[in-house]
């Protein structure tokens, strides 16, 4: 496979993966975006971060943007030429918003980029490789798809688990808030307070409530407080992000669809429009004055494109 262009740039969203009860399955693309640009060197790797992140990632061909990128390349059996990667990060890092599918996905797309022939880097492809990246694919979906996913593995008997996703429309109405702490938490420490078995009353009940949410957030968002109840990881993990589920327990006692989003410990509301304003609005006030450490909060939108390549030369 040759390489087609000399440099490509790539947009690609933030996401919010579970949504409270669809775990490891259901995300969501936001319209926050990390910005990444490569050029191609005759050799070496140079690698420029400003934004989230910068003067903490790796500046060399450990970044995840590059080893994407290079694990694409070989993939379809393009050369490994030298690269000057640039990034404009926008999207928090260790707060359960997707900052390293976003990276691995924005890698993939650059080397589709850089391809004389990007179909041999479709879609199915760059899910299959970040999801290899990523150890799961429900960030990377609508990382990559936008909009709200469902991502799945399939495995027939002999064959190597193959991720799939499908996407679905966000209603209109539903508009989500991110409130973000200063404290970071990482995904492998989120998961470590999980327990491996749960009760077969739970697992209905969280079937149930995944399915609705599907529901909810495409033609039902009046449904969306009772779709966001999650009994099987969010409750486990209140010891490593107390402040987090202390803030969702307050806004849903207020009726806002709120959860952790990802791994946390960033909080997700699924807010609907009212009038001019929204109908969380006056309790997202509320429960922010009465907490004295700082919480950002962004109004980020649903991105509806997913990652995108921006432009080639």
């Amino acid at each position: 496979m040759a390489l087609g262009h000399d440099q490509a740039r790539v947009r690609v969203p933030a996401t919010s993966a579970n949504l409270g009860p669809g775990f490891d399955a259901l995300g969501l693309a936001l319209a926050l975006h990390d910005d990444l640009e490569v050029r191609v060197l005759p050799s070496g790797v140079s690698v420029q971060v400003t934004g989230e992140g910068a003067g903490e990632v790796p500046d060399g061909e450990q970044h995840l943007v590059l080893r994407a990128l290079r694990l694409a390349l070989d993939h379809v059996g393009a050369p490994q030429p030298g690269l000057a990667l640039t990034c404009v990060n926008r999207i928090p890092h260790g707060r359960g918003l997707g900052s390293s599918a976003a990276a691995a996905v924005g890698g993939l797309l650059l080397a589709r980029g850089l391809l004389a022939d990007p179909a041999a880097l479709d879609d199915d492809t760059v899910l299959a490789l970040a999801t290899r990246l990523e150890g799961h694919p429900d960030n990377a979906a609508p990382a990559l798809l936008g909009g709200a996913t469902i991502a799945w593995v399939e495995q027939a008997d002999g064959t190597a688990p193959r991720p799939r996703a499908v996407r679905f429309p966000v209603h209109q109405e539903v508009v989500p808030v991110v409130l973000v702490p200063q404290e970071r938490l990482s995904t492998q420490h989120a998961r470590s307070v999980l327990p491996a078995v749960v009760t077969h009353r739970d697992a209905a009940f969280q079937a149930g409530r995944a399915a609705l949410l599907v529901e909810a957030l495409g033609r039902r968002p009046d449904l969306l407080l009772p779709a966001t109840e999650d009994r099987l990881h969010q409750e486990h993990r209140r010891e490593v992000m107390s402040d987090s589920l202390a803030l969702v327990d307050e806004l849903r006692a207020q009726g806002v669809a709120a959860v952790v989003s990802g791994a946390g410990p960033t909080v997700l509301a699924l807010t609907r429009r009212a009038g001019e304003g929204m109908d969380a609005d006056e309790a997202l006030a509320r429960a922010l004055s009465t907490r004295a450490r700082a919480w950002r909060l962004l109004r980020p939108g649903v991105d509806d494109e997913g990652g995108q390549v921006r432009s080639g030369a």
